[in-house]
């Protein structure tokens, strides 16, 4: 006979059982049953805020290229069927505002290390050394601390005066650009992940048959240091692998736009007023940045990705870099949903009321005919079907891409690329970098979506700029014309 109090008793131990099953199936211990079906260990929901400023591009396939090139326009462009994965990119490209929050962010942190340094009189308050228990750590700038701008000591006042100087002809003070260096470091994930880049011989080779050998392995890195008379040197160094540390590569860029470009690409002309304005007047900080090199671009993308991480913290672990996009990114983003010649749906270049789509140089030579003499805002002009603005005209825009007259004939079909960072020793033909989209200055033929070009690396032009991508973590599944479990066949409709 059960009693009442066996019963509750027996009812406890049910109940006991019941919370550690379901403790069991919760997310991530199913690992530590000692047995049981095979349930998997799933990690919690993540869902991928929107960066700022930044619409979604979603994977999809596209014939890229041009099949019936002009043969006036130059070579023919390669052609061929890819596919690329999902990519966030800047609705914008990158403006004069944005680019000189970089600027001066790092002529900020050129001051606080002045200002910490015992030669302007050491104010250890703008570096933080040690934890709050006194432990020696990595030494980091305090960006709390402001900078003393208006009431600044005799000590303070030399710290901030060094990075300023004065025009010998007509007395204005200036910042002076040629201190304005950004040093960053990269790892190469990809090239750690080589088998042929294993520490472990018996790793580099998977083919039993083969025998193992003990043959030393040779990579490259680039490194960057400033010497004795303040000037950068870079170098790329060739030597036995060693370990991790031979995939981080450190690239020191100075950072300031070259504002000259104005002139020195267009001789002759009275171009005066931009070099002096264009990228300080506030009138044009909704204008996209130029004078920029490869180099300078690709600073920024390292620039705004750290920023990033140190606003978010821990939240961002997950977060993939700000980069340039790849030649093939690019096109695929350009084109739209319809996959046309321009970004924009119509195969002409204005509307039926005469209005221009984009900022370009008709085929007459008259600038003015779209409304602009050089750039215009950016986003001036309407947005394609992906939400991109400025994606033909304006100004044309770097690629993470090496130049090469066969294009997507060299890479893979799926997420296309074709990476080299050249060396300074190397030729200068090997410095060539895709430049896509066309500028303010550009024919009509040149805006083209699928139309190539290439500038050197180290070359700024006051008519090509850039704008970021982010990889997606993951843009989820798409399946078309799969037939479900116990569904009836697909049946095509097509005559």
């Amino acid at each position: 006979m059960v009693t009442k109090k066996s019963f509750l008793a027996l009812m406890g131990v049910a109940m006991t059982a019941l919370l550690v099953v379901g403790c069991m199936s919760a997310t991530g211990s199913s690992a530590m049953a000692s047995g049981g079906e095979v349930t998997g260990v799933r990690g919690t929901g993540y869902s991928e805020p929107t960066p700022y400023g930044m619409v979604a591009v979603k994977k999809g396939s596209l014939r890229v290229g041009l099949e019936n090139n002009d043969s006036l326009w130059g070579p023919q462009t390669p052609v061929r069927d890819i596919s690329v994965d999902g990519f966030w990119m800047d609705e914008r490209e990158v403006s004069n505002a944005k680019y000189r929050q970089f600027v001066m962010w790092v002529r900020d942190s050129i001051i606080r290390e002045r200002l910490a340094d015992p030669a302007y009189g050491g104010d250890e308050t703008y570096k933080i050394e040690e934890d709050q228990e006194g432990n020696p750590i990595q030494p980091y700038l305090n960006w709390k601390k402001p900078i003393p701008w208006k009431k600044a000591n005799e000590d303070e006042a030399r710290a901030i005066e060094s990075l300023y100087y004065t025009h010998p002809i007509d007395g204005t003070v200036m910042l002076d650009a040629s201190q304005l260096n950004y040093r960053y470091e990269v790892y190469d994930y990809a090239a750690a992940a080589q088998r042929r880049f294993r520490l472990n011989p018996e790793e580099r080779d998977l083919n039993t048959d083969h025998k193992v050998g003990a043959e030393p392995v040779m990579i490259s890195k680039d490194t960057a240091w400033i010497d004795d008379e303040g000037r950068i040197r870079r170098e790329t160094i060739t030597r036995e692998l060693s370990g991790p540390w031979d995939f981080l590569n450190t690239y020191i860029v100075n950072v300031y736009p070259d504002t000259t470009c104005w002139v020195n690409d267009f001789q002759n002309a009275d171009n005066e007023r931009y070099m002096k304005l264009y990228f300080s007047n506030p009138a044009y900080d909704d204008y996209p940045v130029v004078g920029v090199t490869w180099e300078q671009a690709n600073a920024f993308c390292a620039w705004r990705t750290d920023f990033l991480i140190k606003g978010l913290g821990g939240m961002a672990k997950q977060i993939q870099r700000y980069r340039l996009p790849t030649e093939v990114e690019w096109e695929f983003a350009a084109r739209g949903k319809s996959a046309g010649l321009f970004p924009w749906e119509s195969g002409e270049v204005k509307s039926d009321k005469n209005c221009y789509y984009a900022n370009f140089k008709p085929d007459r030579g008259n600038y003015t005919e779209d409304g602009s003499l050089i750039t215009s805002k950016c986003g001036a002009y309407g947005a394609n079907s992906n939400g991109l603005y400025d994606m033909a005209g304006n100004v044309a825009e770097w690629t993470s891409t090496v130049y090469t007259e066969a294009g997507v004939q060299n890479m893979s079909d799926m997420n296309p690329e074709l990476r080299y960072n050249a060396a300074k020793e190397d030729p200068y033909r090997l410095k060539r970098k895709c430049v896509r989209g066309g500028s303010w200055k550009d024919p009509e033929s040149m805006i083209r979506s699928a139309w190539r070009s290439y500038e050197y690396q180290n070359q700024p032009r006051c008519y090509v700029g850039f704008r970021c991508v982010r990889s997606m973590v993951n843009d989820g599944s798409r399946v078309k014309n799969a037939a479900k479990a116990g569904s009836r066949p697909a049946v095509s409709t097509r005559r």
